[in-house]
């Protein structure tokens, strides 16, 4: 006689979770030397400073063959190298495809921190790919990878026309930030390094989540 019941539904498999992808290259752009240290370009390079510290990372070392400086800390288990290329902005790809290369390091690996003229400083921004927006940088870096697929974190550094000066981009970028807006960078660079391990481990949503919401105290 057949069996009058229905048969057991077969269990449900678990929600598989997203696997995040770490992060194993940490990019700080700038210029090098003394005179442009504190200039807002180098914005990129205040923050990794400030990543460095949080991640207990050794010092910086200067790496000729690859033009860039160099730190290394270990997050779970896996090293993540953070660099700062000594190439000037312009050829910032010059340092960091190498770099990748040399260390099998894929462009959805990167995250570049780097200064942004379209947020208002103390704004930040996390994104995978997408246009260079006339950032220099940011576009050697993209024609060293042969893609715009590796993640950044723009640093808003203000516009000089949102921030009503009569100056040139160009000679803007190569100053020191006022002092209001110094205050609003450096309160930024704070959150960022409070998010170096949430970045390192590659949770990119709540990075996003902790990192684009502005408020000032």
């Amino acid at each position: 006689m057949q069996n009058s019941q229905p048969p057991k539904s077969a269990d449900k498999p678990a929600p598989v979770k997203p696997q995040l992808s770490p992060i194993r290259l940490i990019v700080g752009l700038g210029n090098p030397g003394a005179e442009y240290e504190r200039t807002r370009h180098n914005a990129g390079c205040w923050a990794v400073d400030a990543m460095v510290r949080v991640l207990g990372a050794n010092t910086f070392g200067a790496d000729k063959k690859m033009k860039a400086d160099v730190a290394s800390a270990v997050v779970d288990g896996q090293k993540v190298w953070i660099i700062k290329p000594q190439t000037f902005m312009n050829c910032s790809g010059q340092s960091v495809g190498p770099f990748a290369r040399f260390h099998d390091i894929q462009p959805h690996e990167v995250l570049v921190l780097h200064d942004e003229l379209d947020l208002l400083p103390g704004q930040l921004r996390v994104k995978l790919g997408g246009s260079s927006g006339g950032h220099n940088g940011l576009k050697d870096i993209q024609s060293a990878f042969g893609t715009p697929d590796y993640w950044r974190l723009r640093i808003g550094i203000g516009h000089p026309r949102s921030l009503q000066l009569n100056q040139g981009v160009s000679d803007f970028v190569l100053h020191r930030p006022r002092q209001d807006e110094q205050i609003e960078i450096d309160r930024a660079i704070a959150r960022i390094a409070e998010q170096s391990r949430v970045l390192v481990q590659g949770g990119m949503t709540e990075a996003q989540r902790q990192l684009h919401t502005h408020t000032k105290p």
